[in-house]
């Protein structure tokens, strides 16, 4: 068949543009050319996502994970635009189903037809149900985790992430091949039977039918009826299959391809052999109706006689003009959930708690809190302050990472408040040789717009790049926020040096293998203390390291019964030992993320009592394993070394999982004490 491109080019420079952007942003280009647009989010304009979100947010009063009102008013848009003009998300703008359209071109150019299950056969109808099976399953699991389901296996999300988004690899990898091999042999594989957002916007066409199912759940639960929100979820995509099987034709939409049958002189058929769906456009009585069209205009590009145009309701328009129109619409709607969706936001969560009558509460609001930024964080955030007397509701918003706080102002106060938020930190810059530095010199600088811990890392790696011999920076709350800094006291740090260092708005960050990745600032230097002070380097040392420990209970027989016992008691009196292994990198944040797992692995032998990561006495970070017979030094050291450790999440979740440490050589036993 002849190529369409050129006829019908508004559609492909729209879809190919969509692929590059996403190319474009997605690969990290944008971000390194535009280092203050920052990373790029996958999911930032997912319409799937805006409604998950939505239901969501009527069903529990929160946000998925990452989800923002961008999300969301892209949802209702897709919504609206679908009722109003038809599927011109999935024509124009669905990066799969571009790569459902190059498939189809590969597949012509090889001469292969593919496989193409008949509009209305059983095959058809009965695979149509999948993707209402798939909505109604990411819905219902979305809504009630409050995590959005579908990125697990969603081919987009797991190829625009390069696979290291959070989603599950095996899932992932089966999606995309099911999309490309069956997009391949079968016709619109993905898109007919597979695409859950393809299975909403068939719903949407058939909106009235689904607003009386909505009013009707609504009398009946009215009438107090125990109906469930996942009973009209269900309801709505069982009506949405049957409609979509049986009726086929929604007749409220305004945008359509109208056939003029006059025109029509050599019935060659061309616009229904171009038509991704196989519609029979001359059989349709003058206007496209069936659920299946897209208003992609391949029908109308590939008709010699010119009797296809695009139509608002039954009036054709001019196609100097009219072939503009459904992709003209797709940017204009993209473009208004572009530029409103930045405008409202909607409360990730809005929880509230201990509020009696009578109680004259106020409310505080804190920005750039990037601590928080999904609902998992905003979760935690509210666990902490639920602990915090006086506070009474915890509102946040993820997307711009800010917070409000009701309070009792009786009770506590803003300033308050804001040094119960803030977490005190410290970033080790450097690491000091104790033996060259007894002591160290300790500077005091004030500054502002750094309200989480990750900022004072940011200032610290900014000094790492400097070269000069700063080993360690810790903060403490007050109004400006105290920063202390740890030097080599011959170190010459004055107020100019330090406000050029904390003003600095990129921190460009060598990247291993070569290049720069570069994060924008704005954090406020406000003054530099007069006082200099000093501190011994062992303290300095074990102000600065994190450490880990985590002693061991077992069960143990006591008369005609086993109870469970600590087994620092069970082996008290007896000979016990420490494995040592000393590495300096162990005062990386990563090894104490792994020291969990570690101390799990080890916990199920007998004899190993607890284990620690803690300064040895040469003030070396280092990990202890203290143990007594019947474990060995040699046993303990086969148990760390293995390529495997066996993790137990629970009592019947049991998991063998790669090491999360390499030890490269055999630690020093001795006797503990």
């Amino acid at each position: 068949m002849k190529s369409t491109i050129r006829k019908n080019w508004p559609k492909y420079l729209l879809q190919w543009g969509v692929l590059a952007a996403l190319v474009f942003f997605l690969s990290g280009l944008a971000a390194k050319i535009f280092p203050k647009l920052g990373a790029s989010d996958p999911e930032a304009w997912c319409p799937l996502g805006g409604l998950e979100a939505l239901t969501t947010y009527v069903t529990r009063g929160s946000l998925p994970c990452s989800m923002s009102s961008g999300q969301i008013l892209m949802g209702i848009l897709l919504a609206a635009a679908v009722i109003l003009f038809g599927k011109l998300f999935c024509a124009y703008l669905c990066p799969i189903g571009s790569i459902e359209d190059l498939l189809s071109k590969l597949r012509k150019s090889i001469g292969f037809d593919g496989v193409e299950f008949k509009a209305g056969g059983v095959a058809d109808k009965l695979l149509r149900a999948l993707k209402y099976g798939l909505l109604f399953w990411i819905f219902y699991s979305t809504a009630t985790a409050s995590e959005l389901l579908c990125r697990k296996f969603d081919p987009y999300y797991a190829i625009a992430t390069g696979f290291k988004g959070e989603l599950v690899l095996w899932m992932s990898i089966v999606a995309i091949v099911v999309v490309v091999v069956g997009g391949f042999f079968i016709k619109r594989f993905f898109c007919r039977y597979l695409c859950p957002l393809g299975a909403a916007a068939n719903s949407f066409r058939f909106w009235l039918p689904l607003l009386i199912l909505a009013l009707v759940w609504w009398g009946l639960s009215a009438l107090g009826l125990p109906l469930k929100w996942w009973m009209l979820l269900a309801a709505f995509c069982v009506v949405g299959y049957l409609l979509e099987i049986f009726y086929r034709k929604p007749k409220l939409q305004l945008l359509h391809v109208i056939y003029d049958d006059d025109s029509c002189t050599m019935r060659c058929y061309n616009c229904q052999k171009h038509c991704p769906y196989n519609i029979d456009i001359p059989g349709s009585g003058g206007v496209v109706t069936d659920v299946d069209c897209t208003l992609c205009g391949e029908c109308i590009a590939s008709c010699p006689r010119k009797a296809l145009k695009f139509g608002v309701v039954t009036k054709p328009m001019d196609n100097k003009f009219g072939r503009f129109v459904p992709a003209l619409v797709a940017v204009v709607i993209t473009a208004l959930g572009i530029i409103f969706g930045g405008r409202f936001e909607v409360p990730t969560i809005d929880e509230k708690w201990g509020i009696e009558e009578g109680m004259e509460l106020k409310t505080l609001r804190i920005e750039n809190l990037t601590s928080v930024h999904c609902y998992g964080s905003s979760m935690a955030f509210k666990g902490k302050m639920e602990n915090v007397r006086g506070v009474h509701g915890v509102k946040t918003y993820a997307s711009s990472h800010t917070v409000v706080l009701t309070y009792d102002p009786k009770v506590t106060s803003e300033a308050k408040l804001l040094e119960d938020v803030y977490e005190p930190s410290h970033f080790r810059v450097n690491s000091p040789e104790p033996s060259e530095y007894p002591e160290l010199q300790i500077q005091t600088i004030r500054t502002e717009h750094m309200p989480n811990k990750s900022d004072l890392n940011m200032l610290g790696l900014q000094m790492r790049l400097t070269g000069k011999k700063i080993f360690g920076i810790e903060s403490e709350y007050d109004c400006p926020l105290i920063i202390r800094v740890y030097s080599d006291p011959a170190e010459q740090l004055d107020e100019a040096w330090f406000k050029e260092i904390v003003e600095k708005k990129v921190l460009a960050m060598p990247v291993h293998g070569g290049g720069v990745k570069e994060t924008p600032l704005d954090f406020t230097f406000v003054r530099l203390e007069k006082e200099k002070g000093k501190i011994g380097i062992a303290e300095y040392l074990e102000n600065m390291f994190d450490p880990f420990s985590a002693e061991f209970n077992g069960r143990y027989p006591s008369g005609d019964t086993t109870v469970v016992r600590k087994r620092a008691e069970v082996y008290e009196g007896k000979p016990q030992f420490i494995y040592e292994i000393e590495d300096q990198n162990y005062e990386k944040p990563i090894v104490m993320r792994a020291m969990p797992f570690l101390s799990n692995h080890l916990s199920k032998e007998e004899g190993v009592i607890g284990v620690a990561l803690k300064l040895n006495k040469s003030l070396k970070p280092s990990i202890q394993v203290r143990f007594a017979e019947p474990m060995t030094a040699d046993r303990v050291w086969e148990l760390m070394s293995m390529d495997t450790w066996t993790i137990t999440y629970k009592a019947d979740d049991v998991r063998e999982e790669p090491a999360r440490l390499k030890f490269d050589k055999p630690g020093t036993c001795y006797e503990y004490k």
